[in-house]
């Protein structure tokens, strides 16, 4: 039961002499945060005025002194000035300060505050100085009656609990309740006779409680987590407080070992807050980067002109700010101010796209309502039997829905299959009204496989000169034959198609390799010049290529707004699909030109 011996100083709320050293906490100062000059410090004093004063009272002074000693500075600075100046000493006047009204004023307001804080902890102390001798009134009471003393035992251990959880009291009652409690205890184990056993079965349990605290002191030094290992020290500080003493002889030796390794953990918290400042300082440098890389990209959105680009500027900005969120925290001072920068520049870009998106949104809902009201034009035309009139009429809308710029991907599907129903059924209907026309379409369907026929039969044995006068008869040929059955018509024309994509393509070949020979000897010719000349022939040549480039996304585009459900729209996205490969070919075309270029200017 030894553990009813304390220290005085425990029932203030202090450490006893032995923990003092090592409760002692390694923090950074104040100072080394605070504004420096007397505008900066009456910012931040204003700032914390109204703040917890238990959580200001250190810095409010600081900040007052700092204030002062500025000012002195600023003084003696002007001071040496005037003396420089040779002017008299007797005529320095300190230039009046305006500041120092309101620091007065809102050390005046803080003073007041303080001052209603104090009244209300000194408050607290005579309340809690009350509950302790109540206390100990009740623990007299329980010495006086002798005849019940053995059946107070877990009163007395409840008292002792109570009594210890009443820390803060008026400090000039702490030395006289602390002994009377002490003489009370005493008093009370007196008369209890205990035995040695029990007293050294008390050491004992103790020992074995603050060397599992040393013990876990220790292991501290393994934990990874500075910051945390600091905290779970202070728990085992709390602890140990709570746990009685040990035997003598063991005192110093088991206190030594759990303060040498909370000095461990000290040390390493005191160094990783030394280290966290270099890296606060890196980070803030980086920071800043990232804001001046985000103001450029914000800069540059004026040429942003699609969707592709805006996706690309998104993927970027998202980009950063997972680079941002990496970083990790820059100084208390600039970390805010740095991030609220970066906010700014982030919510600019985004406010930038949605108006982006806001414009071409409308402008599609417009091109919707345009092609709607072309759907009705259609459908109220569609069973006319004008097969000539409503014929054109139903080509001019065609035109007009070409000339119609998108509508959004969810509707262009729709408006565009009833947009061709209403189309097809007039000239399917306009069809089996010129049913009488079916045996001219069989002779021309006949004609024009002649001519694919025709077409076909050039094989390499016919000479380019030749194929190609061949290829442009049987073309002006096939234009001239008049219409083929409907059901006929798209595989015909893909023969038709097929046949001249294989002349083509060997033609081609053959004239791309005549016109590589010719343009290798126009190189020659350049290189024996200035190379400046070939350099301006291959920057010619990749501008091309961009722009065919750029032509094949254009036809992409075009094909993502065309429906397959018609066969016109099938031929459309043939036709383009042709476009497409022809670009592609000249592009390689031009990749051969422009190493032919590198080759020279090696």
């Amino acid at each position: 039961m030894e553990n009813t011996h304390l220290d005085p100083a425990a029932q203030s709320g202090t450490a006893c002499p032995q923990e003092q050293e090592q409760t002692t906490v390694v923090t950074t100062s104040v100072s080394e945060s605070l504004p420096t000059s007397r505008q900066e410090i009456i910012e931040r004093l204003r700032s914390i005025v109204e703040a917890p004063i238990e959580e200001v009272k250190d810095e409010v002074e600081t900040l007052k002194q700092n204030y002062y000693k500025t000012k002195r500075a600023e003084v003696e600075a002007a001071y040496k000035i005037h003396i420089e100046n040779g002017l008299p000493e007797a005529e320095f006047v300190p230039e009046h300060d305006d500041l120092e009204e309101t620091l007065k004023e809102l050390l005046a307001t803080f003073r007041e505050r303080k001052a209603v804080y104090l009244q209300e902890q000194e408050k607290l102390r005579e309340e809690n100085l009350a509950r302790k001798n109540a206390l100990l009134d009740e623990l007299k009471s329980i010495i006086e009656n002798t005849d019940e003393i053995g059946k107070q035992y877990q009163r007395v251990q409840q008292i002792q609990q109570e009594f210890k959880a009443i820390t803060d009291i008026p400090a000039q009652a702490v030395s006289d309740v602390w002994k009377a409690y002490q003489t009370y205890v005493e008093q009370f184990y007196d008369l209890l006779k205990i035995n040695k056993e029990l007293r050294d079965y008390d050491f004992k349990k103790n020992l074995e409680q603050k060397e599992a605290l040393c013990k876990s002191a220790e292991e501290l030094a393994d934990v990874e987590d500075v910051v945390a290992a600091f905290k779970q020290l202070q728990a085992l500080h709390n602890e140990w407080r709570e746990i009685g003493p040990v035997a003598k002889e063991l005192r110093d030796e088991v206190w030594n070992r759990f303060k040498d390794a909370s000095t461990v953990i000290n040390k390493r918290h005191q160094a990783f807050f030394e280290t966290r400042k270099e890296t606060e300082t890196q980070n803030e440098t980086a920071k800043l980067a990232l804001c001046e890389e985000i103001e450029q990209t914000i800069a540059d959105l004026a040429d942003v002109s699609s969707y592709n680009v805006w996706d690309e500027k998104t993927k970027a900005i998202l980009a950063m700010q997972e680079r941002w969120k990496a970083i990790g925290f820059a100084s208390r001072k600039s970390n805010t101010a740095l991030f609220e920068r970066f906010r700014q520049s982030c919510d600019a870009f985004f406010a930038a796209k949605a108006e982006y998106f806001k414009n071409t949104k409308e402008s599609m809902n417009l091109n919707l309502e345009k092609k709607r009201a072309l759907c009705e034009k259609a459908e109220a035309m569609k069973d006319s039997t004008d097969w000539k009139a409503t014929g054109d009429a139903f080509v001019a809308l065609q035109k007009e829905w070409k000339q119609i710029g998108p509508v959004a991907k969810k509707y262009s599907d729709v408006v565009w299959k009833r947009f061709n129903e209403a189309c097809d059924y007039f000239f399917e209907q306009k069809k089996k009204a010129q049913s009488s026309n079916r045996e001219i379409e069989n002779a021309n369907l006949q004609a024009k496989r002649d001519v694919v026929a025709r077409i076909v039969a050039i094989d390499e044995s016919v000479d380019d000169e030749t194929a190609r006068n061949t290829v442009r008869e049987a073309v002006a040929q096939w234009n001239a034959i008049g219409h083929v059955p409907f059901r006929e018509k798209d595989k015909l024309y893909k023969e038709y198609q097929a046949a001249l994509d294989a002349v083509y393509g060997r033609l081609n070949k053959n004239r791309n390799r005549n016109r590589m020979a010719n343009y290798n000897n126009s190189l020659q010719q350049l290189a024996e010049g200035s190379s400046d000349r070939l350099y301006r022939e291959r920057e010619k040549l990749l501008r091309s290529y961009e722009m065919k480039k750029n032509e094949i996304q254009t036809y992409e585009n075009n094909k993502g707004f065309l429906s397959l459900s018609s066969s016109r729209a099938e031929s459309l996205v043939q036709e383009l699909d042709r476009k497409i490969k022809k670009l592609h070919e000249d592009m390689e075309l031009i990749l051969e030109k422009i190493s032919l270029i590198d080759e020279k200017l090696q």
